[in-house]
C-alpha cells in the first residue's frame, strides 16, 4: 500500500527534515549535509529512501547530482487523511453521548 510506504519512508525525523529542507529549494548532498550531524553515506541513504518513495527527484548535472522534493507524493497521504477527517467528529460526538449517559 503506497500510503505504508509513505509513512514508513517519513517516519524517520531525519528523513523528514530533509524532505522539508529540500521543499524549499534544489540542494545537492553537500549542501544537505551542511544542515545535519551525520555523514554524507547517511545523507546519501535517506534520500535513497525518499526517491524510492517518490518523494525526492534527482537532476545530474555532469557529475553532480542535485536533489528536489516532489509534495504531489503526498496526495496518497492527503488523500487518507482526508478519508478519515469526516470519521472523527462523528465519532467524538458518540463518545460524549455515551459518556454523559455514564455520568447519569
Amino acid at each position: 500500500m503506497i500510503e505504508a510506504d509513505l509513512f514508513r519512508v517519513l517516519a524517520d525525523p531525519t528523513r523528514r527534515a530533509v524532505f522539508e529542507r529540500l521543499v524549499g529549494r534544489e540542494m545537492s548532498v553537500s549542501e544537505l549535509k551542511a544542515g545535519f550531524e551525520i555523514s554524507q553515506p547517511a545523507v546519501s541513504q535517506h534520500l535513497a529512501a525518499l526517491r524510492a518513495a517518490g518523494l525526492v527527484r534527482e537532476r545530474r548535472e555532469g557529475r553532480f547530482a542535485y536533489y528536489s522534493a516532489d509534495p504531489q507524493a503526498l496526495t496518497p497521504l492527503v488523500d487518507w487523511v482526508d478519508r478519515y477527517r469526516t470519521f472523527w467528529p462523528e465519532r467524538i460526538e458518540r463518545l460524549k453521548d455515551v459518556l454523559k449517559r455514564m455520568d447519569r
